[in-house]
């Protein structure tokens, strides 16, 4: 069973790789998106500063300036927005601005208080008076300033995506399996039964001791439970409506026959009425015995289970208490993982089977509940109780 656990360690250190890699990546194209992007906003602010100069030289110009070649660099800016404006804050002009239909001159005043607060303004001297010009980062510029957290998003988008597949696969591969396994196990099981049931009839037949063949016959009908528990995974479950009660007392005295007499497993039921609900005994047994042997496991042969049934609502809870070595909250939720175990012993598929049953199958919960390490461990199951005996 120690390959087992180690192939389920690799899988959790790759996931765990996998994630550091992938955050890796984002904050190295981060890095290097943010150090390109100031680069940029240096060089679009040498830009605008040539452009003020072009704009100072277009209104001093004479008739031996070169219009041409001075024109051609205002309207070579068709990316960054710019304002200039008189030192009482007016808009003088602007360009690659977007401007709203009304209240332009609001619209302006809101324009220069935003690109103050943002960067001081170019100061262009035209005799003896002072422009201001504003400018804001180019459309470019802004999207490469987001570049990074949509590059996040996506790979956030393609993970969760990715894992839901993954997950789907994964499951409908092991429902495959576990599918697979349970027929091919009821088969096998059926042939040998089928046998020892001829074997029991010629015994009797031979007036074999009647006790001895009492003792074989039991063993033959648990396999033949066994055998029929297998051949239900996999096909819709026959739900009837039997009694709880019963059904735990069951599983119990089957348990408390064939555990050692250091273990003690009782049922507590706090209510005085009987509790009828929609079970498939024979799986629902599975999972209490199932249950009960891992507890059995993890108080080393020794110590008490119990099994105690309350009521809430239209709800049924059933909590199964060991004296055992306990757990860490970082384990709730991988013990029911299929192949994860603590056990030399096993494939670690008796608490999956168990989640697969309860779950899947009767349509309610099961979880840790509580645990503390070497004082105990509590299951809960949650079910719905049948209303027509309430």
């Amino acid at each position: 069973m120690l390959h087992v656990n180690k192939l389920y360690e690799l899988s959790q250190r790759l996931k765990l790789v996998f994630i550091v890699v992938t955050i890796l990546i984002v904050l190295i194209s981060t890095f290097f998106t943010n150090k390109l992007t100031k680069t940029l906003a240096i060089e679009e602010q040498k830009k605008v500063v040539i452009w003020a100069e072009a704009t100072h030289q277009l209104i001093i110009a004479n008739e031996n300036s070169d219009i041409d070649f001075i024109s051609s660099i205002i309207e070579g800016n068709t990316t960054i927005p710019v304002i200039m404006t008189d030192a009482n804050d007016q808009m003088l002009f602007s360009r690659n601005i977007i401007e709203p239909t009304k209240d332009k001159e609001k619209f302006y005043k809101k324009e220069v208080e935003r690109l103050k607060a943002k960067r001081p303004a170019i100061e262009v001297k035209i005799d003896h008076t002072t422009q201001y010009l504003y400018f804001d980062d180019s459309l470019f510029l802004k999207q490469l300033y987001y570049f990074p957290y949509v590059q996040l998003g996506v790979i956030i988008i393609f993970l969760l995506v990715a894992f839901f597949a993954f997950s789907g696969t994964k499951k409908a591969e092991q429902n495959q399996v576990w599918v697979g396994l349970s027929k091919e196990t009821a088969h096998q099981l059926g042939t040998p039964i089928s046998s020892l049931l001829a074997w029991i009839e010629l015994l009797k037949i031979r007036h074999t001791e009647e006790k001895l063949i009492g003792e074989m016959e039991k063993d033959i009908k648990r396999l033949s439970v066994i055998a029929e528990r297998f051949s239900k995974i996999g096909s819709k479950p026959d739900l009837q409506i039997v009694s709880l009660n019963d059904t735990l007392l069951n599983a119990v005295q089957y348990m408390s026959n064939r555990s050692s007499q250091k273990v003690t497993i009782k049922c507590h039921f706090f209510e005085e009425e009987q509790n009828y609900i929609m079970l498939n005994t024979p799986l629902f047994e599975w999972v209490i015995e199932n249950l009960c042997k891992n507890a059995i496991d993890a108080m080393n042969g020794s110590g008490a289970i119990d099994i105690m049934v309350h009521r809430k609502n239209d709800e049924i809870y059933i909590d199964v208490k060991d004296t055992g070595k306990g757990m860490g909250k970082a384990k709730y939720k991988v013990v029911f993982t299929p192949g994860f175990t603590t056990k030399k012993r096993g494939w670690g598929l008796g608490l999956s089977l168990t989640k697969r049953i309860i779950e899947e199958y009767h349509g309610g919960k099961i979880y840790v509940k509580q645990s503390e390490l070497n004082v105990g461990t509590v299951f809960r199951i949650v079910l719905k109780a049948n209303s027509a005996h309430s």
